[in-house]
C-alpha cells in the first residue's frame, strides 16, 4: 500500500478509491483492477506477497527485476556478437558496405554526415552511457553510496582494475606501434559482468552488485577520458566550448527547478552535436546527462496528491484528469527512476546488441585466428583483463583497508570482491569502441578476437573462482563472502524492547521490524510468511510498528489505535492476530467484539478507544516510519537494513539468514 512511494502509484490510486478491503460497489472494483494489472508484472515471485511492491521492485530497481534484465540483455548481446563475426564471414563485402554507408541530417547550411556505424557509436552508444549514469547517480543518491566514505575503496578498486590491464597491456607491446592501443585493456562491459552475476551471483550478498557497478563505471569514466584526450580527432575549441557552455546552461536549468524532459532531451542533443563536432566523442554527453539526474523517493504528499486526482478522475473521466493524474504520478517519482525505467530495456536489447552487430565481426579466415593468438596485441588483452582486473581489484581493496587501518574496506569480503574482478574480466563495448580508433588493419582484427576470447575467459574464471569459494569451510567461505564492514543502518529509529511489540528471544541474533497497516490486504499476505519465519528461525525477534495509511484505509488509524488499546491491557499480539484475521471488517462495533472475544475489561477499551488514548503511540510509530523513508506498508528492516525485494518466504528467508551470518562474523 501507498504512503509516499512503494506501491504502483496507479495502483494505489486504485485502491485508495477502494478503500482497501472494505470499499463498496463498482468503483471499488473498477479501481481495484487497476492495482491488480500492475501485479501481474511480478508474476515471476511466487509466494503470497508477489504483489505487494511492483513499483518498489520496478523504479527502485531492485536486484531481482533489474538483474533479470542484465541477465536477458547479456544473452542478446552475445547472439548479436556471433551474428556478427557470422555476417562478416559469409559475406564480408556487404558487411562493410552495410555500415560503411552514409547517413547525413541536414537543416539548412548545417548538416552532420556520420556512416552507420558511426551513428551506431557515437549515436546509440551516448544513450548506452546515460543509462550507466542514471543507476550510478541513483546508488549515490539512495543505494549503498549514499554515505560518500564508502565511495573510496570502490574508486581505488575500480582506478587499480584499469591501470594493471593498461600495464600488462604495455609490457607485452612495448616498442611495437601496437602500444598505441593500451587504451583497448581497459574498459569493463557492464552488460555482461552484471549478466554474470546474475548467473553466478545466487551464494554472494547484495552488495556486491553495487561494489561491481561502480568498479565498471569508474572505469568507464577512465576510458571516456583517454577517448577524449588520446584517441579523438584534432579538437574544435569553438565547438568544445560551445559544447562546455551547453552543459553550463543544463546546470542553470537543473538549478531553477525546470523539470520537463524535453528541455533537457534539446539541450543534451545540442550537446551532443557540439562535441561530434569539436572533434571529442559525444558520448560523454549521455554519462554526464545520466549523472546529472537526481534520484530521491516518492514524498507522501506528492502520492496523496496523485490518490484524490484519480478520485477525480474515477468521478468525472475526462480527458483533462486523466491529464492531470498521469501528470501527477509522474511528478511523484523521480527523473531518474523513470527515466531508468523507460531507457533501460531500449539500451539493453538495442542499443548495445546493435553496436555488437556494427563492431565485433571478425574474418576467421586467413589465418586470422593464428595470426591472433601468436599476437602481443590479443595477448595483451587476453592477461590485461582475465588476469589484470582481477589483481588489480582484489590488490587496491586490500591496499585501502590496509592503509586506512580498516576504516575504508570494502562491503563485501575477499571472496566476493576476486569474484567481482574475475567478472569485470570482461571487455566488449568500450573495448570494441577505443580499438576501432585505436587500431586498424590486421592489429584491429586480433585486438577484436583478443576482446570477443575475453566473454568466454571471464566466465570461466568467474564460475572457478564461485566453485573455489564454495569448497571453503563454512565459517571461512562466510568471512570470504560477506566480509567484516559495518552495513548501512537504514532504520532511524532503534528497536527499543520496552516500548517496541516484540516477538521471539531477546538476545536473537537478527531482528525483523516491520511497518504494517493492519487494513493493508498486502500486510496481511505477509503475515503468514513472518509467522513461518518465526517458527523456522531460532534467532529471530519481530517487531511491529504502525503505519496507518489513513488516505487509503478508512479504519486503518481506528484498528492501529485498537491495538494499542489491547496492549495496555497486555493483549497486543492476539489483538494484532485477531485484527488480520478479520481485515474486511475492523469497524468500531467489529473491534470491540475482538476486545470482549479476548477476555479484555471492554469498557476500559471503549474508553480508550473513544478517547484515542493510542494516538500518539501510533503517531510515534508514524513519524518514525518518516524518519527512515519508509512510504508503504509493508516495510521491512532487516537488523536495521531496509529489506529490498519480495517478501515472500523465499525473499525474506534469504535477507534474514544472510543478516545471521554477517552477525555472526562481527559478534
Amino acid at each position: 500500500m501507498v504512503r509516499g512511494g512503494q506501491a504502483p502509484p496507479l495502483a494505489s490510486a486504485g485502491r485508495a478509491a477502494t478503500g482497501g478491503a472494505t470499499a463498496p460497489g463498482g468503483a471499488a472494483r473498477a479501481a481495484g483492477a487497476v492495482g491488480e494489472n500492475w501485479r501481474v508484472s511480478d508474476s515471476a515471485t511466487s509466494g503470497p506477497s508477489a504483489g505487494q511492491t511492483t513499483d518498489e521492485q520496478e523504479s527502485a530497481a531492485p536486484l531481482r527485476l533489474f538483474l533479470r534484465t542484465e541477465t536477458g540483455g547479456a544473452v542478446v548481446l552475445l547472439v548479436a556478437a556471433l551474428a556478427s563475426v557470422i555476417w562478416i564471414n559469409i559475406g564480408p563485402g556487404t558487411y562493410a558496405e552495410f555500415w560503411g554507408t552514409e547517413l547525413s541530417i541536414d537543416v539548412g547550411d548545417a548538416g552532420l554526415s556520420l556512416d552507420l556505424r558511426g551513428w551506431v557509436n557515437s549515436g546509440l552508444m551516448t544513450l548506452f552511457f546515460f543509462v550507466v549514469g542514471l543507476e550510478t547517480r541513483r546508488e549515490l543518491d539512495m543505494g549503498e553510496l549514499r554515505e560518500r566514505r564508502r565511495v573510496v575503496p570502490l574508486l581505488a578498486a575500480g582506478l587499480a582494475g584499469t591501470l594493471v590491464p593498461v600495464g600488462i597491456f604495455l609490457g607485452l607491446n612495448a616498442g611495437d606501434s601496437s602500444a598505441h592501443g593500451w587504451g583497448v585493456a581497459m574498459s569493463t562491459d557492464t552488460a555482461f559482468a552484471l549478466g554474470m552475476l546474475a548467473l553466478f551471483g545466487a551464494r554472494f550478498p547484495r552488495s556486491l552488485r553495487t561494489f561491481l557497478l561502480t568498479a565498471t563505471v569508474v572505469d568507464d569514466f577512465v576510458a571516456l577520458a583517454v577517448i577524449a584526450v588520446v584517441y579523438s580527432e584534432e579538437l574544435s575549441l569553438p565547438a568544445l566550448l560551445t559544447g562546455l557552455g551547453i552543459f553550463a546552461a543544463v546546470l542553470l536549468v537543473r538549478a531553477a527547478g525546470i523539470r520537463r524532459g524535453a528541455v533537457y532531451a534539446v539541450l543534451a542533443a545540442a550537446a551532443w552535436v557540439a562535441f561530434e563536432k569539436s572533434g571529442v566523442d559525444p558520448i560523454v554527453v549521455g554519462l554526464a546527462m545520466g549523472l546529472l539526474t537526481y534520484a530521491y523517493p516518492a514524498a507522501r504528499g506528492d502520492l496523496e496528491r496523485a490518490t484524490a486526482l484519480f478520485r477525480l478522475f474515477r468521478e468525472q473521466p475526462t480527458a483533462e484528469f486523466e491529464r492531470s493524474v498521469r501528470s501527477g504520478i509522474a511528478s511523484a517519482l523521480s527523473p531518474n527512476v523513470r527515466l531508468q525505467r523507460m531507457f533501460h530495456p531500449w539500451s539493453s536489447y538495442v542499443v548495445v546488441p546493435l553496436f555488437a552487430l556494427a563492431n565485433a565481426g571478425v574474418e576467421l579466415g586467413g589465418g586470422t585466428l593464428a595470426g591472433a593468438f601468436s599476437s602481443p596485441v590479443t595477448y595483451g588483452i587476453l592477461l590485461g583483463y582475465l588476469v589484470g582486473k582481477p589483481l588489480g581489484v582484489l590488490g587496491a581493496s586490500w591496499l585501502t583497508t590496509r592503509l586506512s587501518r580498516g576504516r575504508l574496506r570494502p562491503p563485501v569480503g575477499w571472496g566476493s570482491v576476486l569474484a567481482s574482478g574475475s567478472m569485470a574480466g570482461v571487455g566488449f563495448t568500450v573495448s570494441l569502441l577505443i580499438a576501432t580508433l585505436a587500431l586498424s588493419g590486421a592489429r584491429l582484427e586480433q585486438a577484436k578476437v583478443g576482446i570477443i576470447a575475453t566473454v568466454l575467459g571471464s566466465a570461466v574464471t568467474a564460475l572457478a573462482v564461485t566453485r573455489g569459494l564454495g569448497l571453503l569451510p563454512r565459517g571461512l567461505r562466510m568471512r570470504a563472502l560477506f566480509g567484516t564492514a559495518e552495513g548501512i543502518v537504514d532504520l532511524a529509529e532503534p528497536v527499543d524492547p520496552e516500548r517496541d511489540h516484540v516477538r521471539g528471544p531477546a538476545d536473537a541474533l537478527v531482528t525483523l521490524v516491520e511497518y504494517g497497516d493492519f487494513e493493508c490486504p498486502y500486510c496481511g499476505q505477509a503475515e503468514p510468511v513472518v509467522r513461518r519465519l518465526l517458527g523456522d528461525v531460532g534467532d529471530l525477534r519481530y517487531v511491529w510498528r504502525h503505519l496507518p495509511l489513513t488516505d487509503v484505509h478508512p479504519h486503518a488509524q481506528s484498528a492501529a489505535e485498537a491495538a494499542v488499546a489491547a496492549a495496555r491491557q497486555g493483549a497486543f499480539w492476539e489483538m494484532h492476530d485477531l485484527l488480520f484475521a478479520h481485515q474486511g471488517a475492523l469497524r468500531t462495533a467489529d473491534l470491540l467484539g475482538y476486545a470482549r472475544r479476548l477476555g479484555l475489561d471492554v469498557e476500559r477499551f471503549r474508553r480508550d478507544l473513544e478517547g484515542r488514548a493510542g494516538a500518539r503511540r501510533v503517531a510515534e510509530d508514524v513519524e518514525s516510519a518518516d524518519l527512515s523513508g519508509v512510504s508503504g506498508t509493508p516495510t521491512f528492516f532487516v537488523n536495521g537494513r531496509r529489506h529490498q525485494g519480495a517478501y515472500d518466504i523465499a525473499g525474506l528467508s534469504a535477507a534474514v539468514r544472510a543478516a545471521r551470518e554477517r552477525a555472526l562474523l562481527t559478534r
